[in-house]
């Protein structure tokens, strides 16, 4: 796993403040909390983790196009 610096926090300022490191995650997807100079924990964003299934991405993107296309589905179905 390659770190970048800007995701790593220390313990010290994770506990201090939490804030910082869950804007870290936010940003860069992960913060990477070092205890001991080393990398002890991962805090990361949850949404980056959870993918969707293709029937899901589908009914999302069905969703959208009905939505749009209201009054045209509405004209047809008369």
């Amino acid at each position: 796993m390659i770190i970048k610096t800007e995701q790593i926090i220390t313990m010290t300022d994770a506990n201090q403040n939490f804030s910082k490191a869950s804007k870290t995650a936010e940003k860069y997807g992960s913060a990477v909390i070092f205890k001991n100079n080393k990398p002890k924990y991962i805090l990361a964003d949850i949404e980056q983790y959870i993918e969707l299934t293709e029937d899901e991405k589908i009914e999302i993107v069905a969703k959208r196009i009905l939505s749009k296309h209201i009054n045209a589905f509405k004209n047809l179905a008369k």
